[in-house]
């Protein structure tokens, strides 16, 4: 899954050998187990989504609301945090975060007992908040627990337990939430109203267990995050201005970026690479369970998503070997292709063929969003931060993609509906051969070597 990640602007001040770094090794194990902990949230809308498809017998349109409230949040979101994060300071933003998504989990309980679809939305969008809060604040302080030189080092392992965690969520999900066949509102009303009562407090305690026991590892690990002597670090910015002002340099440092093409067109790119990674990940368990392609269960074909999130985890490791000499955007055409490729195989076949090619989709999503990223701020200078910036409030395409696929599938079939993450990989094919060229930079960035 793609992970939130605001530039910080310096590193901290001190020396190597400054006291602040005997926390490292312990600071970044703590860290460590926070992006654990979000991948593992994200990735278990997976799960949720089918069992809120066949619990409330909703179109796939607007089962994919959840996609567009998770998602959605961390567009509406990411400037609150940012200036909450400012306030409070790295540790207790952290702990913020973690304690807002500990009360959105808790919002799953009477969202089940009521049996209501929008209580549900709202719980996410609580759930999201705290999340965002979180990459807000640890994104940057993981880069900062250190020497600069090893900054992206530190990111890259934390966002590899990330990654762990939305492999493993698919898993749990199918164990604990998909557990229980749902069945539909005419069976129900066929039953006596003691097997009524029954199902309904089973069907409910499917999803409300797994979120309480969510909502409590949260705040236990907001209350060891407080606890527990993370260094105090800054990012030195310096800034002095006021609120209003420093909104307008902002906004006007937004347009200056956006007004480069490589950056314009990145944002673009991450905007469908988000777009069809979530869509794909969050219809794999309806699609790869009809009986024309794996003819499985649910819970079944919820450890298969995990092979496609675990894809792109692996494929993380190898491609950032294969990125030191090979050309970045060479090697971002190219998996575009395979996915491309891929996505067609399963739109025009069946059975086994047709199930491991859309979870094979997953190895080559692996080195997209880090690669996109980094071109879109290829030379950039002073404004590296404000395209970055843009870059991922990009990621609201997580939002709104899936959404569209669920209109395309509730019209023509949910086979037919991967046309359109079929369409977000062939942009990206454009934005590495093509939209990734350096045309424009600012005067004061570093020339080209």
């Amino acid at each position: 899954m793609a992970s939130f990640s605001p530039a910080p602007t310096s590193a901290p001040s001190g020396a190597p050998g400054d006291k602040r770094y005997t926390y490292f090794p312990a600071a970044l194990t703590v860290l460590t187990l926070v992006f654990f902990m979000w991948g593992f949230l994200t990735a278990l809308n997976d799960s949720l989504i089918p069992h809120l498809k066949a619990a409330f017998e909703l179109s796939y349109t607007k089962v994919m609301l959840v996609q567009f409230t998770f998602f959605g949040t961390y567009f509406l979101m990411s400037l609150p945090s940012g200036w909450l994060v400012e306030r409070l300071g790295f540790k207790l933003g952290i702990v913020t975060g973690l304690g807002i998504a500990g009360v959105g989990a808790l919002g799953f309980l009477p969202a089940a007992q009521w049996h209501n679809y929008p209580v549900f939305l709202g719980a996410l969008f609580v759930l999201a908040s705290g999340i965002t809060v979180l990459q807000v604040a640890a994104n940057p302080y993981v880069t900062l627990l250190g020497p600069a030189r090893t900054g992206s080092s530190r990111l890259t392992l934390a966002q590899t337990l990330n990654s762990l965690g939305t492999t493993l969520a698919p898993i749990f999900g199918g164990y604990l939430i998909l557990s229980h066949a749902v069945k539909k509102a005419s069976e129900v009303a066929t039953m006596s109203a003691t097997d009524q009562l029954l199902y309904r407090s089973e069907q409910a305690q499917s999803v409300q267990m797994p979120y309480l026991g969510l909502a409590a590892a949260l705040f236990l690990l907001a209350g060891f995050v407080w606890l527990f002597h993370l260094p105090t670090l800054s990012d030195n910015t310096g800034q002095t201005s006021s609120s209003k002002q420093a909104l307008r340099e902002t906004l006007r440092g937004l347009g200056e970026a956006l007004r480069i093409p490589h950056v314009a067109f990145g944002v673009l790119a991450i905007f469908f690479y988000v777009g069809a990674e979530v869509s794909i990940g969050s219809f794999m368990i309806n699609y790869i369970s009809r009986p024309d392609i794996g003819n499985i269960s649910e819970q079944t074909a919820s450890h298969y998503v995990s092979f496609y999130w675990g894809g792109a985890m692996v494929g993380r490791f190898f491609g950032s070997f294969l990125l030191a000499w090979i050309n970045p955007r060479k090697m971002l055409s190219f998996f575009a292709i395979v996915a491309g490729a891929l996505l067609v195989t399963t739109m025009l076949t069946h059975g086994d063929v047709a199930m491991i090619s859309v979870i094979a989709i997953g190895l080559f999503n692996s080195i997209m969003f880090p690669t996109i990223f980094a071109l879109g701020i290829e030379r950039l200078g002073p404004l590296t931060d404000k395209a970055s910036s843009l870059l991922i409030m990009a990621i609201v395409g997580g939002a709104l993609v899936p959404l569209g696929q669920g209109f395309l599938a509730d019209r023509f079939g949910l086979q037919i509906s991967f046309v359109l993450p079929l369409v977000c990989y062939v942009y990206i094919l454009f934005y590495g051969l093509r939209g990734s060229r350096i045309r424009q930079v600012p005067e004061t960035a570093t020339p080209a070597p």
